[in-house]
């Protein structure tokens, strides 16, 4: 296989490494929940799963550590294929959600900073959401803006002015506003 053709393959991979990523965690969530007969998503929260009470939490933790690097590695796609600053920030900032998501399954539930390391991975994706509506913005390219601006907006609208019946589905909120956004920018790019 010539050299090129294995690079258009390489490219396309990482193209869709986010939307793996997303896919991985959600199988992550599924198994773990299906290793704890006793989780329920109206009382819990989904770290409860990596909790080292909970049956084989080794599969959340692990699976956690790995959608972060798959979410780092994704990154650095948005950044090759950035087209100005305001992308290569968003991508930045990705990264960093990446390593927050990883140290969520490093620090799991009941441990001192997991709180903070949770809380911290939602919050650096908020941020990208909106430095990637500025960046589409200075691409002149509003109406790919309006994704990631919904998003932006309606995370911690949801967060707030929603009563939750438990964190576990304030999260898998959180988790499918992310989805969305990795959904736009693989076609964005």
């Amino acid at each position: 296989m010539e050299r090129k053709k294995i690079n258009q393959i390489l490219r396309c991979v990482w193209r869709f490494l986010g939307i793996a990523a997303a896919i991985s965690a959600w199988l992550t969530i599924l198994l773990s929940i299906l290793q704890n007969q006793w989780f329920d998503l109206y009382k819990h929260a989904l770290s409860d799963l990596g909790d080292p009470k909970a049956n084989k939490p080794w599969i959340y933790n692990g699976g956690l550590i790995i959608v972060g690097a798959m979410t780092c590695v994704y990154s650095f796609y948005i950044v090759y294929r950035s087209s100005n600053k305001g992308h290569a920030f968003a991508s930045a900032l990705i990264f960093t959600a990446g390593v927050f998501l990883a140290l969520i399954g490093i620090y799991p539930s009941g441990t001192r900073p997991h709180t903070f390391v949770s809380t911290w991975f939602f919050v650096q994706m908020w941020l990208a959401t909106i430095a990637t509506m500025i960046a589409m913005i200075m691409d002149r390219n509003t109406i790919y803006a309006i994704i990631p601006g919904i998003v932006a907006v309606a995370g911690p609208l949801g967060a707030v002015f929603i009563r939750w019946p438990s964190i576990a589905l304030l999260e898998i909120f959180g988790i499918l506003l992310i989805d969305v956004y990795i959904i736009v920018l693989t076609l964005y790019f």
